[in-house]
C-alpha cells in the first residue's frame, strides 16, 4: 500500500556533510522561521484553548505537541528527502476547534483529531492526495497563496505606523543588510532586524523582566478521545482541507516555486502519523507549513536549505520541551516586533508568489484565487484559501481553456 511512495533521490547526510552545508544564512533562516511559528500562531492556540475552557496545562501539552512531535518529524524529513520541509500545525484548524468547543467536549475534538490523521494517511497510502494536488494550476495556488501572505506585508507596514520606535531600526538594518552583500553575509538581513528589534526593545524599556521566570519542563496531558457523529461531521473533512489543500497546498507551492520537488504523498503520509501523535496531547493535526518553508528557502544555495529545516526542527523540539516558559517569554514582546519581523520575511517570498502567478498562463483564475483569498470569507467553516482556489480554478476553466491544453502542469 505504500510502495508507491516517493523515494529520496539522495543519500541522508552524515554528520560532516551536515556541518558542511550549515552557515549562517541557514541558521538564520531556520532561527527565523522557528520564531514566526513560535509567536503569532501559539497566540492562536493560546485564544482559542482559553475560549474553550482548557486548562493551562492542557495548553501546554497542546503546545508541546505541536512543536516536539512536528519538529521530530521535520527533522526525519528534511534528512531524508535533502529539503526544507518543516512541520508544524493547521493554523486554520486550529481556528476551526474555536467555535467546536463551545457545545463539543474537548474529548470529542480529539476523536475528530484521530479520525482526520487516519483519512490524510489513508490518501498518503494510496496516492489520491498527489493526483489531485497536480491537477490545480499551480499559478491558481501561488495565486492562493500570495493571498494568504499579503497581510504579512501588509503588517509591517502596519508595524510602522504603529510603533515606529521597534519597527524603523528593524527596517533599516534589513535594509543596510540587504544593500551590502558583503556584509550581509556575515551578519544575514533577517538576523540583523532581529537584533535590531530586540535593542530597541530593551532600551525601550519595553520587555518585562518578570517573563524571565524559572526554566519548567512540559508535563504533557495525554487525553482520551470520544466518539460523535456530531464532531465528525463537523471537523473532520474540513479539518483535512485546511491541511491537505490549504496548509499542504501553500507549503509544496512554496518549496517548488524554490525549485525543489516536494514528496507530496510521503507528506501526507507524514501529516497522518503526526496528526496521530500529536492527538495523544490534545494537539491541532500535522501539516506542511506554508510560511516557515517560505523563510527557510528564501535565500541561501538551494542544496543547503534541508540544513536550515533542520535547524527549525532542533528549536522546535527544544522549544516543545520547555513550552510553558518560552510561551510566557514570546508573547510578551511588542507586538510590532512581530508584525516587522515576519514581514520583512516575507517580502522575498510575496514578490516569487506574485511573479509565480501573473507571469503566464491562467492570470485570471490566480487574480481571483488572490482576491477570494484575500477577502479572508470563511465559507461552511472552510477558510477563504481553499474557497480562493476553487473560485480560481473555476474561472480559468470557464474563461481560461486554451491555458489547460499543453505540457503538465507545475
Amino acid at each position: 500500500m505504500f510502495s508507491h511512495l516517493e523515494r529520496p533521490t539522495l543519500p541522508r547526510p552524515g554528520w560532516r556533510q551536515l556541518l558542511a552545508d550549515f552557515g549562517p544564512t541557514y541558521a538564520a533562516n531556520g532561527l527565523i522561521g522557528f520564531v514566526f511559528a513560535a509567536t503569532a500562531p501559539v497566540a492562536i492556540i493560546l485564544a482559542v484553548g482559553t475560549g474553550g475552557g482548557l486548562s493551562e496545562a492542557e495548553l501546554s501539552s497542546w503546545i508541546f505537541g505541536v512543536f516536539f512531535i512536528n519538529g521530530l518529524i521535520s527533522i526525519l524529513m528534511c534528512s531524508l528527502y535533502r529539503q526544507p520541509l518543516a512541520f508544524f500545525w493547521t493554523i486554520p484548524g486550529t481556528v476551526l476547534v474555536g467555535p467546536a468547543l463551545t457545545h463539543l467536549s474537548f474529548a470529542e475534538v480529539i476523536g475528530a483529531y484521530y479520525a482526520t490523521g487516519l483519512l490524510m494517511l489513508a490518501l498518503g497510502a494510496t496516492g489520491w492526495v498527489r493526483r489531485a494536488m497536480l491537477a490545480v494550476p499551480m499559478p491558481i495556488v501561488m495565486g492562493m497563496v500570495a493571498g494568504v501572505f499579503l497581510r504579512f506585508g501588509l503588517d509591517l507596514v502596519r508595524a510602522l505606523h504603529a510603533d515606529l520606535a521597534i519597527a524603523a531600526p528593524m527596517v533599516i538594518a534589513f535594509l543596510l543588510l540587504s544593500a551590502l552583500p558583503a556584509l550581509g553575509r556575515r551578519l544575514p538581513p533577517l538576523i540583523g532586524a532581529l537584533l535590531a528589534g530586540a535593542i530597541a526593545t530593551a532600551v525601550l524599556g519595553r520587555f518585562d523582566t518578570a517573563t524571565l521566570g524559572a526554566i519548567e519542563l512540559v508535563r504533557p496531558v495525554v487525553q482520551m478521545p470520544a466518539w460523535s457523529w456530531a464532531a465528525m461531521i463537523e471537523l473532520v473533512v474540513p479539518l483535512a482541507i485546511t491541511v491537505l489543500v490549504v496548509q499542504n497546498g501553500q507549503g509544496i507551492a512554496v518549496v517548488k516555486a524554490a525549485g525543489h520537488e516536494p514528496p507530496i504523498d510521503a507528506i501526507t503520509v507524514a501529516c497522518g502519523v503526526g496528526a496521530l501523535l500529536s492527538a495523544v496531547v490534545g494537539a491541532a493535526s500535522t501539516c506542511l507549513t506554508g510560511p516557515t518553508n517560505a523563510i527557510l528557502t528564501s535565500s541561501g544555495e538551494r542544496s543547503r536549505q534541508y540544513a536550515a529545516g533542520m535547524f527549525t526542527g532542533v528549536l522546535a523540539v527544544a522549544f516543545g520541551l520547555m513550552a510553558p516558559a518560552f510561551t510566557r517569554l514570546l508573547l510578551n514582546a511588542p507586538k510590532a516586533f512581530i508584525m516587522a519581523l515576519a514581514g520583512l520575511a516575507m517580502l522575498r517570498v510575496l514578490q516569487v508568489a506574485f511573479n509565480a502567478s501573473f507571469k503566464d498562463r491562467f492570470t485570471l483564475g490566480a487574480l481571483v484565487s488572490f482576491l477570494v483569498t484575500v477577502a479572508d470569507l470563511p465559507l461552511l467553516n472552510i477558510g477563504a484559501a481553499f474557497w480562493g482556489l476553487v473560485v480560481g480554478f473555476a474561472v480559468s476553466w470557464l474563461l481560461e481553456r486554451r491555458d489547460f491544453d499543453g505540457p503538465v502542469l507545475k
